[in-house]
């Protein structure tokens, strides 16, 4: 057997999310009230059914309650929080249900735009459901008739979230808490790639006339739920539209939807093919053009170049009555269209991030 060398083909390895960790230390430190026990390991549920172990650095009581931490394992994702000790401080309250608070390296969200309100720790929904569905089982079981204080920590969490977008999104004071799936899916672009060519030719070699290729798992639902498309006709791209365009010129399909998020609609409306956040950015300034062009006044356009997401910025103009997503999600199949031979028919959805559609641009 040859061996392994950084060169050699190999599968990537699957981590998991500051979520999934923060959910761990939960339920490891409500157990320690609960149950008495000291865990070295916990298992949970992940939201599609995984149920992963996760290996504790300690559990134990404080003055009030019980606190609890894992080390994040991001696999062989290049995560800023991989190795970031992830901590849960769990405190019994009288009233039912979960309060969240942040702990030392964990940020307060200070700016509307986000999923999470103004004030509150930035503790994404998705870990947030976790969290609570955990808990709410463990009171169940213990016949603990309150609730639970939550605070949730990281080590180190205000000087990495330097190297992260939260200082502008105007997150202050340290990470957020994230993941939708619990999993942090290795990034590798030449493996990625390959797995959405892979995924065009297995379509086309069925007879597939209709593909939708989508940057993740909400726009995925939203066209399935639209078109009810098969597994094999969603084309799960992430960041790389470019991937998607240039191999459908070498294997043409009749139809093609594109569907994500309002920001990274709007790279590829600004003329990027690669949506990650390292190789481009959503450009305000853009937005803020093509409101003018849509008749947003001086202010409401200066509002937009000030706002801390797109998702903010189409809040404001759409407030005020004007197609913005519309308008962004024609420039985006413009892009497309640019690319794509003339017999591939190309559509763009835009959504928020509930998967709403924000934007859309039609076939015609």
């Amino acid at each position: 057997m040859r061996p392994e060398t950084p060169e050699t083909d190999r599968p990537l390895r699957y981590g998991y999310t500051t979520g999934a960790c923060a959910t761990a230390a939960s339920v490891a430190a409500a157990c320690r009230l609960l149950a008495g026990t000291e865990p070295a390991q916990v298992e949970i549920v992940l939201p599609r059914g995984q149920r992963p172990v996760f290996q504790l650095a300690y559990c134990r009581l404080t003055g009030n309650g019980a606190e609890a931490a894992t080390i994040k394992d991001a696999g062989d994702d290049p995560d800023v929080t991989h190795g970031a000790l992830i901590v849960a401080r769990v405190v019994l309250d009288d009233l039912p249900g979960v309060r969240f608070r942040a702990g030392p390296g964990v940020g307060i969200v200070t700016r509307p735009g986000l999923p999470i309100p103004v004030g509150e720790p930035a503790i994404n929904p998705a870990p947030r459901r976790m969290i609570v569905e955990h808990l709410t089982r463990l009171a169940a079981e213990y016949d603990h008739r309150g609730g639970f204080e939550v605070t949730i920590g990281v080590g180190n969490g205000a000087e990495l979230a330097q190297k992260t977008l939260n200082p502008r999104l105007g997150i202050v004071g340290g990470l957020s808490i994230l993941g939708t799936t619990g999993i942090v899916r290795p990034f590798s672009c030449s493996a990625y790639i390959a797995s959405i060519r892979q995924a065009i030719d297995v379509a086309r070699a069925n007879g597939l006339v209709h593909v939708a290729a989508c940057t993740g798992a909400t726009s995925e639902q939203t066209m399935r739920a639209h078109y009810s498309l098969s597994d094999m006709a969603l084309i799960e791209m992430g960041d790389f539209a470019g991937a998607v365009l240039k191999h459908l010129q070498r294997a043409p399909i009749p139809r093609l939807s594109l569907a994500g998020g309002f920001g990274k609609i709007s790279k590829l409306a600004a003329g990027h093919l690669d949506l990650h956040s390292r190789s481009s950015s959503v450009d305000l300034a853009l937005l803020a053009t093509e409101a003018a062009a849509l008749g947003a006044d001086a202010a409401l356009q200066d509002a937009v170049r000030a706002a801390n997401t797109s998702q903010r910025a189409l809040a404001l103009v759409h407030a005020a009555r004007l197609p913005l997503g519309d308008r962004i999600c024609e420039m985006a199949r413009d892009r497309s269209r640019a690319i794509l031979p003339s017999e591939v028919a190309v559509e763009i959805w835009a959504t928020d991030r509930e998967g709403r559609p924000v934007g859309h641009a039609g076939f015609a």
